[in-house]
């Protein structure tokens, strides 16, 4: 299977070059030629196996030039060593009649990119061999939150590779933020920068398409690649768990086979719902993708009227990972809906870079809107949400996760569709233990991240994941920020570059 530009179709990579370069040099996003199709049974065949199983039945579609070897190898890395704090890895929780949880956040880092970012490095350095790289690849990251400290604990270590993050210095959560900065590893860096997620993710887009940067750390032996999802290798591990949700119901008498369910995403960026629309491409039975946003609600309205635009407030919530303005991977979206129109993704893309709008036709919204429904909620309804949830269903949902089911509310309210619905639990409670708190009705004021921990597990009987425990006195590696002008000041720096 070969990958093609969102923005030059003519453009045709192996999978394993398209995870190396993560961005093309057009500024497009790599997305497969056609998606392989899954028959009813198949997913009865998934259904008996484990999620690893089942990985690598759907990886090998995708990755056509990887051998059944190397997949399997990238999929043990991953999954199979016990860094995930479930055997399911990704446990499906029913919380009641209609709703169902996908806990994607039993990872290292306790949030839904370890699914992802586990893997992706395995990907990355099978890639490497197979396109005869011999430089060392620079990955670059930018995070609203949790995107970053999941890449440095892929990445740290990993030969042949450096992982620089930039994050918001004040658009992170505290506990997310002590992740970052106390990042162990001999090829890791992490940057705070004065600004907003929208504001790095520029930085490091301008930065991959600079030819003179290019061309200079190429004379110095480093070439770049992306973490973020823009990047296929991030985003193709992502289909799985949606597929191997959809197994868990067939196996626990949920559904029949065949039968079509709802998928509810809180998101920011696009990708972890696109993952979904994705799998639904391969044949998932999917009736409605659900999209949720908090009050930062760009997607909401876009797929409400056909209209993206980025020229609003942005907001500094308790659901962090989504303050996000420019939902970079609804480009690819737009490229299936537009019917692989690359000249139209190109345009649309300048008017967004240029006006920071841009409309879509009535074709291409008319297609979006058969399929998805956007809703989206503030911190004092997330709030009231996870207080609803625990008095009324027994769960303890994170922030991001709550914005997903109170839009679930909405929706089911406002359409009466009563479909069963697997909901995207992005992150563990404990990663926002103060937020959480407050909605329960313990107020955290006075008490630090640690101690805060402690309140939630008493409150929700949850444990506390190892990983959150073990920052406790870490030593800090990382506390400089820097305008995001400067980033690629930062880059040099950290590779020790002196031009």
């Amino acid at each position: 299977m070969k990958y093609k530009s969102t923005r030059n179709k003519e453009l045709k990579l192996t999978s394993a070059e398209a995870i190396k370069k993560g961005l093309s040099d057009d500024g497009g996003l790599f997305v497969p030629e056609q998606f392989p199709r899954l028959k009813k049974a198949d997913f009865a065949a998934l259904a008996e196996k484990t999620y690893i199983e089942r990985a690598k039945f759907i990886l090998k579609k995708f990755l056509t030039d990887f051998t059944d070897k190397e997949i399997s190898a990238c999929v043990e890395g991953a999954y199979g060593t016990g860094s995930f704090g479930s055997d399911k890895v990704a446990p499906l929780i029913k919380i009641n009649d209609s709703e169902y949880i996908l806990e994607l956040w039993h990872g290292p880092t306790c949030a839904f990119k370890d699914m992802a970012l586990q893997i992706l490095p395995y990907f990355m350095t099978t890639s490497m061999k197979k396109t005869g790289e011999n430089k060392t690849v620079v990955v670059l990251v930018a995070t609203s939150g949790d995107t970053g400290k999941a890449a440095l604990e892929g990445f740290k270590n990993v030969d042949g590779t450096n992982i620089i993050v930039f994050y918001p210095s004040d658009g992170v959560s505290d506990m997310q933020k002590l992740q970052m900065i106390t990042q162990e590893g001999n090829n890791v860096a992490a940057y705070g920068i004065r600004g907003n997620f929208d504001d790095a993710q520029n930085g490091v887009k301008k930065i991959f398409t600079d030819d003179k940067i290019i061309k200079e750390l190429d004379e110095e032996g480093f070439v770049f690649s992306s973490a973020n999802s823009i990047n296929w290798g991030r985003l193709v591990p992502q289909i799985v768990y949606y597929i191997s949700a959809y197994c868990d119901m067939i196996s626990g008498g949920e559904i029949e086979n065949g039968e079509k369910i709802n998928i509810c995403v809180p998101t920011g960026n696009f990708g972890n719902i696109l993952a979904a629309y994705y799998a639904k491409k391969m044949g998932l039975p999917v009736n409605m993708f659900i999209c949720a946003s908090n009050k930062n609600d760009v997607l909401t309205d876009f797929i409400r009227s056909g209209e993206y635009d980025r020229n609003r407030e942005f907001y500094q919530s308790i659901s962090p990972s989504m303050d996000i303005l420019i939902s970079s991977n609804l480009e690819r979206l737009l490229f299936d809906v537009s019917g692989k129109d690359d000249k139209k993704i190109s345009e649309l893309m300048q008017k967004l870079a240029k006006d920071g709008k841009y409309a879509v036709t009535k074709t291409m919204h008319n297609r979006i809107g058969k399929q998805f429904w956007a809703g989206c909620c503030d911190d004092y309804f997330t709030k009231v949400r996870i207080w609803k949830t625990f008095a009324e269903d027994g769960y303890t949902p994170d922030t991001h996760t709550a914005v997903a089911i109170d839009v679930y509310k909405q929706y089911v309210e406002q359409t009466g569709d009563m479909t069963k619905t697997v909901i995207a639990s992005t992150a563990s409670p404990f990663k926002f233990g103060g937020s959480v708190l407050s909605a329960l009705g313990v107020e955290p004021y006075g008490k630090n991240d640690f101690e805060q921990l402690d309140l939630l597990k008493e409150k929700s009987d949850m444990d506390i994941p190892k990983s959150l425990r073990g920052l406790k006195g870490k030593k800090i590696r990382f506390g400089e920020v820097i305008e995001s002008a400067d980033m690629y000041g930062a880059i040099k720096k950290s590779l020790n570059i002196d031009k």
